[in-house]
Order: C-alpha cells, then sequence, then structure tokens
C-alpha cells in the first residue's frame, strides 16, 4: 500500500499547473506604482517533432528569473508565443495536401501542451502567433511604414514618404519621372537581385538556409539566379546599429558578432578605367597606399560589365565559370581555406596612379553583393590576392616594406603576404612614408586628378525580404498595369492567404499565390487593372517584432498602445540561443528603430539585456538530432521523474551559457535531492508536517548556514549562475536532514529559496509547512543579514618561505595585522621563525599568511 507522504510529483504537478491556469497567477497588468520587468525568450518554431530536452533550457532560466523578480516586489511580463510562418509546414502541404494551418496549429498545440507541462509562469493570456491573421495584420501594417517612409540621411532619421522634397528638374520631367524618384528612395522597394534559387522546393532560400550548395532541408540543389525582390534598406541604418550597441548589455563576443556583420570600414573608392572601352570600374579599398602594387582586377562572375568586356576568344570559358560560379553559396565562395579559382576575360584595366595595363579577371571569391562587386588586387599585401597570383602566374609587387628585417626579406622572397603596415616602397613620390600618411596623401592627390575620393563601406546589404512561398505573410501591394506599385490602405488589412488547391509554384514559374486566379485580379477605383503581389514575406518578419505585440495582444485598432509600450519597454532580459545572435537580433533592432523615427516608440533599442544558453547534447556528446537518434523526449522525463526534477537538472548541468551532455544519472542525482528535501519537511506516514519539523529556533551554525545560502542563491540568480545556486541549496538541506529537530523557520526560508528552481514541489511543501498565501509566487524574497552570512571562522594556511607549517582558525575578515598576529601565536610557526629575522609578512585576506625570514 503507497503511504500517505510519498513524494507523487505527477500529481503535485498537475494540481498547481492546473491552480495557476485557472487563477491566472501569472497574468501581467500595468501597475505604475510597481517597478516592472519584461523577460522574453526567444519564442519557438511549432515543429512537428516537438520539444526535446535542450529546448526548453533558455525558458527555464527566464522562467527562474521571472520568479525571482515577482518574488523581490518587481511587475513582471514574461511571455510565450509561435513563430509560426515556414518552410516544414509548406513542404509538407506540397507532399500530403494538407494546409499548412492545420499542420502548424497541431504542431502549436503539442508544444504548448509540453511547455505547459514544465510549469513555466507564462502570462498565457497574451499568447501570440506569426500565422493568425489578427497577428499578420500588424506585420503587413509594419511594412507599409517602411514602404511609406524615406531614410533622411541629414536627421538620420526615417520620415514619411509624403516629406520627401522632390527637385524641380524631376517635377519637370513628369508624373513617371516623379514616382521613379519617390520610390527610388523608399526604405522598402523593388529591386533585381541575385539570389539563392532551389528548383526543387520552387523558392528563395536565406544564405544560412544553403549548406555545400544544396538546400538545408532535403538536400537539393540550389543555384544563383538574378529575381524580382523587395528588400528593406537595412543598409541607411547601419551607423544607428552600430552605435546602438553602446547603450546594451551584451556580450563583447556577440556585440563584435553584430559589428563584423555590418562590417563599417573606411577608405578610398578608386576608379580604373577599361582599356578600349569608354567604361570605369569603381573598387573600393582600405589600402589606397597599396595602389602602387596592383597587379590585376577581380570581377564577381556576376557583374554586369563581363559579358561586355570579355574578349571572343574567351567567352566560351567564361560562360562555362559563370555557370559554376552560380551553383555556389556566398558562404562557400568567401571560404578562405579553399583552392582560388578564376578566369581571364582579355580585357585590361588602367592603374591610375601609375598608368600600367593590368589584367581583368572573374573570380568567385568576389561578391557583386559586397562593395561594387570589384576588386584592384594587390598580391604582395593580401593573402587572397596572394595565393591567386601564384596560381596563375600574375606579377607580385611589394610596395609596403614590413620593418622588421626578417619579414621584408620573406616578403621580398615572395616567401610571405605581408598585410600589415610599414613603409612606401615602389610608390613613386611616396616612398619612404609611413603607411597611415600614404593613405592620406594618396586619396587627396585621387580627389584632385579626379580619380577618386574618400569613402565609407559597409559588408551590410539591403535585407532581401521576399519569398516565393504560399506560407508566409501576403505583401499589401498592387501592382497596376501602368507599373505603378500602390500600397493597399490600413483600413483593408489584413490581407488574408487566399486558399489554394496547389501549394507548388504555377506552371509558368510564378510563386504558388499564382494559382489563386481570383485573388491575384483587382480593379482600381479609377478602372484601372491591377495584380496582387505573389511572393510572400520570409520567417523573418513575424518574429521581428514579437515582443511589441506581446504588450498588447488583443487590440485591433493598434499593434500596441502608446501607454503600454512606454510602461513596458525595453525589454529588461531576454534569453535565447546564440545562432540568433546577428540576423534576428540586427532585424529586430531595424524595425524597432523605424517604429521609434516614426514616433511608435519611445526607446531607441528594444533589447536592454542579452543572454544566450549554451547547448544541450545527447549523452553520446553529439548535438541531438533525429537522425542520429540521440533525442531525448521531455515527455518522458517528465512522466519518469518529473517537471521539477528536469527544470533543476538543466539548471545544474553546468554555467549556462556552456555547451553540456545530457546524463540520466545526473537526473536521477537531482530526482534524490528532491525526494531528500521532501522527507525532511514531510512524513512519510500521514503526508503532513514531519514531526521533526517544529517551532525550535536555530542554533547558530543553521542560523549562518541559513544566511549564507539566502545570500549565495540570490547573488548567483542575479548573475545567472544557476548551477551554483542549487549546489548551496544542496548544502542547506543536507544540513537540515541531518538535525534531530529542524527550525521551521529554516525549513520555509528553504523552501522558498528552492520555489523559482522547482516550483511545484516548493509550492506543496509551503502549503504543508502552513506558509502564508494559497501561493508563493508574490510571496517576498527572503532578507538575509550580512553578519550572520559572513564565515565566523576560515582556515587559513601559514607559511615560512613558502613551506606551510601549519593551518590555523581564523575571521575571514582579519586585516593584515591581526593575520600576523594569529599566525605568529602558533608554536609550530614560532619554532621555524626561531632566531630568524623576519623581513617580510605576506597576508591574502582569508587564504594564507607567508612569513619571509
Amino acid at each position: 500500500m503507497e503511504k500517505p507522504g510519498r513524494y507523487n510529483f505527477n500529481q503535485i504537478e498537475k494540481k498547481w499547473q492546473e491552480f495557476w491556469d485557472k487563477n491566472k497567477t501569472f497574468k501581467a497588468e500595468m501597475q505604475p506604482e510597481k517597478p516592472k520587468y519584461y523577460v522574453l525568450d526567444m519564442f519557438p518554431y511549432p515543429s512537428g517533432q516537438g520539444l526535446h530536452v535542450g529546448h526548453p533550457e533558455g525558458y527555464t532560466a527566464s522562467d527562474i528569473f521571472s520568479r525571482y523578480k515577482r518574488m523581490n516586489g518587481f511587475n513582471v511580463l514574461h511571455p510565450m508565443g509561435w513563430d509560426a510562418f515556414g518552410l516544414p509546414a509548406e513542404q509538407y502541404a506540397v507532399q500530403t495536401g494538407t494546409h499548412p494551418s492545420e499542420t502548424t496549429k497541431a504542431n502549436v498545440d503539442n508544444m504548448r501542451r509540453q511547455i505547459k507541462g514544465l510549469g513555466f509562469s507564462y502570462d498565457w493570456d497574451r499568447e501570440v502567433n506569426t500565422t493568425d491573421p489578427n497577428y499578420y495584420k500588424w506585420t503587413q501594417w509594419i511594412f507599409l511604414k517602411f514602404f511609406n517612409s524615406f531614410f533622411d540621411r541629414e536627421q538620420q532619421k526615417a520620415r514619411p514618404i509624403e516629406e520627401l522634397e522632390i527637385p524641380d528638374s524631376v517635377k519637370q520631367a513628369g508624373k513617371d519621372a516623379v514616382r521613379e524618384y519617390v520610390d527610388s528612395r523608399r526604405l522598402a522597394y523593388e529591386h533585381e537581385a541575385p539570389v539563392n534559387w532551389c528548383p526543387e522546393l520552387g523558392t528563395v532560400l536565406a544564405n544560412e538556409e544553403v549548406v555545400n550548395g544544396v538546400s538545408e532541408r532535403g538536400g537539393h540543389p540550389v543555384i544563383r539566379k538574378p529575381m524580382r525582390q523587395w528588400m528593406l534598406r537595412i543598409t541607411e541604418y547601419a551607423d544607428r546599429l552600430l552605435q546602438g550597441l553602446d547603450g546594451v548589455d551584451w556580450s563583447y563576443s556577440i556585440k563584435k558578432l553584430q559589428q563584423d556583420w555590418i562590417g563599417k570600414s573606411i577608405g578610398a573608392e578608386v576608379d580604373f578605367r577599361l582599356d578600349g572601352f569608354d567604361d570605369v570600374i569603381s573598387v573600393f579599398t582600405t589600402r589606397p597606399d597599396t595602389l602602387f602594387g596592383a597587379t590585376y582586377m577581380v570581377l564577381a562572375p556576376e557583374h554586369p560589365l563581363v559579358d561586355k568586356i570579355t574578349s571572343e576568344e574567351h567567352k566560351e570559358s567564361v560562360a562555362e565559370y559563370k555557370q559554376q560560379a552560380a551553383m555556389k553559396s556566398d558562404l562557400d565562395r568567401t571560404d578562405l581555406a579553399k583552392e582560388k579559382t578564376g578566369q581571364f576575360t582579355g580585357a585590361y584595366a588602367v592603374n591610375p596612379v601609375n598608368g600600367e595595363r593590368i589584367p581583368v579577371w572573374i573570380s568567385d571569391y568576389v561578391l557583386l553583393s559586397y562593395g561594387t562587386g570589384a576588386i584592384m588586387a594587390v598580391p604582395a599585401h593580401d593573402s587572397r590576392d596572394f595565393e591567386f597570383a601564384k596560381q596563375f602566374g600574375i606579377d607580385i609587387i611589394q610596395v609596403v616594406k614590413p620593418e622588421d628585417p626578417e619579414l621584408a626579406a620573406k616578403a621580398q622572397a615572395e616567401e610571405i603576404c605581408f598585410d600589415g603596415e610599414g613603409i612606401a616602397v615602389n610608390s613613386a613620390q611616396f616612398n619612404g612614408k609611413k603607411t597611415p600618411e600614404v593613405k592620406e596623401e594618396i586619396i587627396s592627390w585621387l580627389e584632385e586628378q579626379g580619380l577618386g575620393k574618400k569613402a565609407v563601406n559597409y559588408k551590410l546589404r539591403d535585407w532581401l525580404f521576399s519569398r516565393q512561398r504560399y506560407w508566409g505573410e501576403p505583401f499589401p501591394i498592387l501592382h497596376a498595369e501602368d507599373g505603378e506599385r500602390i500600397a493597399l490602405d490600413e483600413s483593408e488589412l489584413p490581407l488574408m492567404l487566399p486558399e489554394v488547391e496547389d501549394y507548388k509554384p504555377t506552371q509558368n514559374g510564378a510563386p504558388p499565390l499564382g494559382n489563386a486566379k481570383d485573388w491575384i485580379e483587382v480593379v482600381l477605383p479609377d478602372g484601372r487593372k491591377a495584380r496582387r503581389e505573389l511572393n510572400t514575406m520570409p520567417q523573418w518578419a513575424g518574429s521581428c517584432w514579437y515582443y511589441l505585440r506581446y504588450l498588447d495582444p488583443q487590440n485591433s485598432e493598434e499593434p500596441f498602445s502608446r501607454e503600454k509600450q512606454k510602461y513596458w519597454l525595453p525589454v529588461d532580459l531576454y534569453i535565447g540561443g546564440a545562432e540568433h545572435a546577428v540576423l534576428h537580433l540586427l532585424y529586430s533592432r531595424f524595425w524597432h528603430n523605424l517604429l521609434y523615427d516614426l514616433g511608435y516608440l519611445d526607446y531607441p533599442e528594444p533589447f536592454q539585456k542579452l543572454v544566450n544558453q549554451g547547448m544541450i547534447l545527447g549523452e553520446d556528446g553529439q548535438k541531438m538530432s533525429k537522425s542520429r537518434g540521440n533525442v531525448i523526449n521531455p515527455d518522458m522525463v517528465i512522466s519518469q521523474y518529473g517537471a521539477d526534477s528536469m527544470r533543476l537538472y538543466e539548471m545544474f548541468m553546468g554555467p549556462l551559457e556552456a555547451t553540456k551532455p545530457w546524463s540520466m544519472s545526473g537526473l536521477e542525482g537531482v530526482h534524490r535531492f528532491l525526494q531528500k528535501f521532501w522527507r525532511v519537511v514531510v512524513s512519510e506516514n500521514t503526508g503532513k508536517l514531519s514531526e521533526t519539523v517544529s517551532d525550535v529556533p536555530p542554533d547558530e551554525q543553521t542560523e549562518r548556514l541559513m544566511h549564507q545560502t539566502i545570500r549565495k542563491v540570490s547573488s548567483d540568480i542575479d548573475s545567472f549562475a544557476f548551477n551554483t545556486a542549487i549546489s548551496q541549496m544542496m548544502i542547506f538541506v543536507n544540513h537540515l536532514a541531518k538535525l534531530k529537530f529542524k527550525p521551521l523557520s529554516a525549513v520555509k526560508n528553504a523552501v522558498i529559496l528552492l520555489y523559482p528552481f522547482a516550483p511545484h514541489i516548493a509550492e506543496e511543501l509551503w502549503q504543508i509547512c502552513g506558509g502564508e498565501g494559497d501561493t508563493l509566487a508574490y510571496h517576498s524574497w527572503p532578507e538575509y543579514s550580512e553578519e550572520l552570512a559572513k564565515e565566523k571562522e576560515v582556515e587559513i594556511a601559514v607559511q615560512v618561505k613558502g613551506k606551510i607549517k601549519d593551518r590555523i582558525m581564523i575571521n575571514p575578515e582579519a586585516g593584515e595585522d591581526q593575520m600576523r598576529e594569529a599566525a605568529l601565536s602558533s608554536e609550530k610557526v614560532s619554532k621555524a621563525v626561531e632566531g630568524k629575522q623576519i623581513r617580510k609578512v605576506i597576508a591574502v585576506k582569508g587564504r594564507l599568511v607567508n612569513i619571509i625570514t
């Protein structure tokens, strides 16, 4: 027969999850009298495979922090939702004919069940889903803000497009010229752009969705081809996005990733005239001081001048090379480790500083999307150019001499490529000058001669913002028969996705929306015919601004109220995987900047503090994946050990940001700790408070350990060191377990400290202890005495000339004089220094005394 006092985690967890749900315990409302705290998780994609045990790591960390903050008097907003548009549901629709909304709903329901089963303190009334028309109505609304805005470079901010000043010369050229001028300055615009096209999937893929020339999903071939696409002018915000990083509490490594992605560099734009043509090739270089060493040029294979300048004898080989390059992703093309390939065009350019004719090549290591799509190649001073020149027998001319003689000799012998700064050589009037001086002087000379100018360049490219898919947000744009692009009125939103019978592209290659014939054709009020946009927005669109919709998810009049954004923003803590360190964060900051410029937001940056959790690997030490068969389902863990055990173990495995392997034996160890805690408090026979727990005052050792534990757990939660906080709680519970009579005050404090980590068992123990209130959720966090939290005495080593002679007990706060006195009063130390002159005493507080004789 089962004893009434057994730790029945299934029963306890079900009871408390139902209580929190029914009572809306974690519902957040504005309370101006309380300090607010907004805790955000990177919301999940609702996969058909559901969660594995690695997914909830970040959610557990954010939940601990949310519960802790509530108990410290903060009004906490902690929401959850679904990033639910995406390619997997669409591919399933293509294969089975099932509407993506059905697949998405089933996946969301399953993942919601799994997440609720872990007892996270989310305000479920704020749940959002990016595929809900009540949500994507406002995604479309934000897109229209981009379409109807331009970037004022003088003011460095976005402004409504109707405030754009049109030059008189443009006005005089007529209505079409005005329209073209306005469209060319919109923050959302159309452009023929080279993209990763996957014929099998019938869609464009982002760079990160292409691996080794094939699609990440399905392994289908991907080619590069130009297509008409919607673009967002994120490049206008490059400086703003760099400057904004100064005001946020993010790790150095994450900031560095964003800075490198934006890639701001200062240098010169230089014009190279093509020999025998009227055309000029402009290149950007950060090293104009090396111009005299430019011995060839390289164009991206897609550069518009390639076909024009290629000579007859090279046409076939150039065409073949261009086709090969089209099969590679940008990442593959810029891989520094790969062998350099290229093809001579037969054309020559003229080096502007010395009039030398230099050959023009094409190579896939130059991208059309970076700079001007062309480079001047200086093989003596750039490693990629050096390898290329060695491979194809092109001249290497030293123009910067290292100041180190050994390096200079190696560079001269072409044993190494020297890319540092030094002294100019083989550079005409600039010889003998140092690199910084040459840079300035050569830019001035180029400007005087009309051959170039000082320039700033960015790696950041405008954001390719459309996909040839069905399952995404429709663009609220009409294309009139005369070429005019017309934005829908905000009152016409949401523009709903039409029903289609086929989720594949049309027979003529149009995106799947091309199958919705009745939906496409529109007659405008003035009688003109128009067609709807057939592309849809990328999955990034909905995830760019979801943290804003959480503020006001039921609002049908606006995406969020002015009052609520002012109260809740910025997000105080954002937790998620480092894989989103660049694009998601950059895109969200971009959208936020636009809404800030247009007056919808009061804060320039969305996320104040960012924490990245590490990855949980399978028990085999490999990344969890279905193909490896090493995925651990949280449903199994919860049924066998309980949600509290899983939560506690994930935090106990190691530092939050570290990568660590799952271990069932480690999970069992944490489960045993919870069972032990339960037995300390609960009578096995009655299920009520144990007879060993009473109102006796704690002895000095217990009281000191209790205050040390409160201090340690509080400090560790503040610094996200959850594993060491749990270790300290284990020490305290082990101490309580050894006591014949456990002080109720100490037991209650132990229960409160456990609550953020293992809330179900803590709530139950709190009730059994007779704690006040229906729930611990808003109970005050315990305070500690700094005096009592100090160690009464610590053991320190006493050395004489570096050798330990004794160990003594001393107050950890003792000063140098007290430590010296205590050390010399030791009989063993006295003997060791007897008859010797003490030259120096080194005292390290709380650790050791070293006496030098």
